[in-house]
């Protein structure tokens, strides 16, 4: 599904764009369960993962509607995963974050989780999904292309535009897909309006879940799951318990 235009543009780029990959009916239905869930835990929307100032976030979604069931079995970035991360992954958590109307928060720039690339290559890859148009004036996130092969993250608290930095742009159900080594960061909103972004993030499966999935997805939600779901959540690894468990909550920067 995978073009060699696009394999190249993930390889020496570090992302690539999808417009229109989630489709009208997708988006809405994303777009009301989302809405749903932040009514629903209000104060407490996140707490699972993390809180920020100045946006509102929710956590551990595979566990909160059959929508992210699908999304996670989504063929196109599941095949953009296997590019860069190799045949063996799982997910590590699937986050929402919706930056606030007129709302600090920007992010330094950083690589997801803290990671560099090690002696086997990429371990991070994550997926950002467009609820909302990304623009230039509400919170789009920056990032330098190619930076991922640099194997160094990016100095602390850099905050200040960088050579080569580009902000992603795009309408409501593109999905990019991006080598989470990257450096990037979300911009400041400067909108009357918040700007809404899934992101679905997967990892090696040599390496720990940023969320532990055996222990937050309930049980009778486990059940229902497909073999490939119950697979790609790493359920019946018994190897994937130990790391993941010790390490699960630990929060790391993710837009």
């Amino acid at each position: 599904m995978l073009s060699d235009s696009e394999k190249r543009q993930l390889d020496e780029q570090g992302y690539l764009v999808l417009p229109d990959l989630m489709g009208p009916a997708l988006l809405a239905e994303v777009r009301a369960r989302v809405e749903e869930l932040f009514a629903k835990e209000g104060e407490k929307a996140g707490a699972e993962f993390k809180q920020e100032p100045g946006a509102r976030r929710l956590a551990n979604l595979v566990d909160k509607g059959e929508v992210f069931e699908r999304v996670i079995l989504t063929p196109r970035v599941l095949e953009a995963m296997a590019h860069v991360l190799g045949k063996e992954f799982k997910l590590s958590s699937l986050n929402v974050r919706a930056a606030n109307p007129h709302g600090d928060c920007a992010q330094p720039l950083h690589a997801d989780s803290g990671a560099l690339a090690d002696e086997r290559g990429y371990w991070v890859c994550n997926s950002v999904w467009m609820l909302d148009d990304f623009t230039e004036e509400n919170g789009a996130t920056r990032m330098i292309p190619g930076s991922h092969r640099w194997r160094r993250l990016p100095p602390p608290d850099c905050y200040d535009p960088q050579p080569g930095e580009q902000l992603v742009t795009g309408k409501a159900g593109t999905v990019v897909v991006m080598n989470a080594h990257m450096w990037h960061g979300a911009s400041a909103n400067r909108t009357g309006r918040p700007r809404r972004a899934m992101h679905v993030y997967y990892t090696r499966w040599d390496k720990p879940q940023q969320q532990y999935q055996k222990a937050l997805v309930r049980e009778e939600v486990q059940r229902r799951l497909s073999p490939e779901a119950r697979r790609l959540l790493a359920l019946d690894d018994a190897a994937n318990d130990e790391v993941s468990s010790r390490l699960s909550g630990m929060s790391g920067f993710m837009k």
